[in-house]
């Protein structure tokens, strides 16, 4: 049973009401009742009221009912889920006035319905539009409590939403309720708000809910507290059109890359030969909702919504908006819907009212698109033409050395980040091979500079660009400072003086009190094999020095201090925080530094 973070299994759906009241002080709770409502429902005098619900652990949204039948025949290791939805997160000013919340996907009880129903009737309402998803025991709840509450003499009506597009030949039941009911319920908030009455919020909210579609996608189940998971995936599998309580999709694929499987999505939404199908022709004007169903990254999320836009752009189509984020979801799926709503003047202005409600992203209004303008990059400074002569290097000899050192990083990538795994995010050996990459493209690019400070500037400036993380920001001030100490300079003391110099840059940016050597650490040790090797090349200094042998020995030095970094304690960086911070292995960025310099001596 997958662990879930709660008090207790049976009352995980009132504790999270209560939470989410206590947080928002545009929120009350009715007494006796699963039931939320606006603070100032004083103010819906005279106006329509409008209320939601269903289920708890689709927050913040909701998507309750019974599921209308699976498909002819259905996977046999599904079940049918009980109906569910929560949208207190769309409670305000502008979109609903209260929601009725079941337990965890169960739907909500006639009594808590009709309650709600008298609330907000006796606070003065001019009418009540019930707004519910197409799955059967929310239709039966909230339909019962509506013929109660007209017998009471109160007028209510009930808009029911069907968006889900996964069937090319849906059931009697019809098509599920899901993601797209988030724009039904704003909608008609703002026809509500601006003062509309009961048959003309009826009426509009009728056709916007048969101008949309939503289609998901899940790469995991979904689990309640204190149950097993609804179903298996595969490792490499992904199902299409699945329902959001872990009901049967129309497919499973094999995973695709998230632009070939945003294309499956919109392709099977679209199809003109199945009966749920949304029409869309070039030209055409649509709202996109990317929704998270629990459980996804918001990395892969953005992945998702940037290929969702190019595509439909490709397409002809034009995203007036699109709304990215978590609107309704399915516990801790990790999965993904994608809702296309076809608008007009009036329903973007509808869409674009504002509202209180904590759940509705406040963004700017405007359309979305890949092919959106870039800042232009900021212009580089002239640099000084600098005397460089007598240096006793050559370009071709440059070209070599790094090249030894490249070919030695991409080699050591996967021994660099199987080090990193035991002290950080395993991520070493990519950063390294990342710059050794850029450096090589560089070189194809132009000659590298053979004068000493003019090659260690344009190093930094391509690590510095390209290699990103902690290490590419010490190496790119080591490089900095090293090659501004050997301007001008040609002797081999020089390149003692340049390692002390990078070493004191490297130094400056870490925490007080933190210093290189052996008795103390750094971030990722990098600085304990440097300064070993910068300590040896202090004998350049003197006269009648070997410079290949003291950088031998130096080389030497900093593969001895990188050894020893298995029997120190980090003192700053990722493996400071991680439990016995002390270090089982020697350190893939102090293994790393030696390696270079190894391939400088070769």
């Amino acid at each position: 049973i997958p662990k879930k973070l709660v008090t207790t299994v049976s009352g995980c759906a009132d504790d999270a009401l209560a939470g989410v009241v206590a947080c928002n002080p545009g929120l009350r709770l009715l007494q006796g009742h699963r039931v939320v409502l606006r603070d100032d429902l004083q103010s819906i005098r005279g106006r329509v009221a409008l209320l939601s619900g269903g289920g708890s652990g689709h927050e913040p949204a909701h998507a309750g009912g019974t599921p209308p039948p699976a498909p002819p025949v259905p996977p046999p290791h599904r079940h049918s889920a009980e109906p569910s939805s929560l949208s207190t997160g769309y409670v305000g000013k502008g979109m609903l006035t209260g929601v009725v919340a079941g337990t965890m996907f169960a739907s909500p009880s006639v009594g808590s319905v009709l309650a709600a129903i008298r609330a907000v009737a006796q606070a003065g309402a001019a009418g009540i539009l019930l707004i519910v998803k197409n799955y059967t025991g929310d239709r039966l709840n909230f339909g019962m409590a509506l013929e109660r509450a007209r017998a009471e003499g109160i007028d209510v009506r009930m808009v029911v939403v069907g968006d889900d597009c996964a069937f090319t030949k849906p059931g009697k039941a019809g098509r599920r309720g899901i993601c797209g009911t988030i724009l039904i319920h704003k909608v008609a908030g703002a026809l509500a708000e601006a003062g509309a009455s009961l048959d003309e919020i009826e009426k509009k909210a009728m056709a916007a809910a048969k101008v949309m579609g939503t289609l998901g996608l899940s790469l995991s189940p979904c689990s309640i507290p204190g149950s097993k998971p609804s179903f298996h995936l595969a490792e490499d599998e992904m199902e299409l059109g699945l329902g959001i309580h872990g009901e049967a999709g129309v497919r499973r694929m094999k995973m695709l890359p998230a632009d070939k499987a945003v294309e499956t999505m919109l392709k099977h939404m679209t199809d003109p030969s199945s009966a749920s199908h949304l029409s869309l022709t070039p030209g055409s004007s649509v709202v996109l909702v990317v929704n998270n169903l629990g459980g996804l990254s918001c990395l892969e999320l953005g992945i998702v919504a940037g290929a969702a836009v190019r595509c439909l752009e490709n397409q002809g189509i034009r995203i007036a908006r699109a709304l990215v984020g978590s609107f309704m979801t399915a516990m801790e799926m990790a999965g993904v819907s994608l809702t296309l709503m076809l608008v007009d003047e009036e329903l973007l202005r509808l869409i674009d009212a504002k509202t209180t409600a904590m759940a509705w992203p406040n963004i700017l209004a405007g359309p979305a698109t890949t092919r959106r303008e870039e800042v232009p990059a900021p212009t580089e400074p002239p640099k000084k033409p600098e005397d460089e002569t007598g240096t006793g290097l050559s370009t071709a000899r440059v070209q070599r050395v790094l090249q030894r050192v490249c070919s030695t990083l991409l080699d050591m990538k996967e021994k660099l980040n199987e080090l990193d795994r035991g002290a950080g995010d395993g991520d070493c050996g990519h950063t390294h091979a990342q710059a050794a990459q850029a450096i090589q493209d560089w070189m194809r690019s132009r000659p590298p500079p053979a004068a000493p400070a003019q090659l260690f500037s344009a190093l930094a400036d391509v690590v510095l660009a390209q290699m990103g993380g902690s290490s590419g920001v010490l190496y790119g001030l080591f490089l900095t400072a090293a090659g501004q100490s050997l301007r001008g300079r040609s002797d081999s003391a020089a390149w003692a003086d340049a390692m002390d110099a990078g070493i004191e840059a490297m130094q400056r940016s870490f925490p007080p009190g933190l210093s290189p050597g052996f008795q103390t650490n750094s971030h990722s040790f990098q600085l304990d094999s440097l300064f070993a090797a910068g300590q040896t090349l202090h004998s350049l200094r003197s006269p009648g020095a070997d410079p290949l042998q003291v950088l031998a020995a130096a080389v030497q030095s900093a593969e001895a201090a990188a050894e020893a970094t298995r029997h120190m304690e980090a003192g700053a960086g990722r493996a400071s925080y991680v439990h016995s911070s002390r270090l089982e292995q020697p350190d893939a960025g102090a293994v790393a530094v030696a390696a270079v310099l190894g391939a400088v001596l070769e």
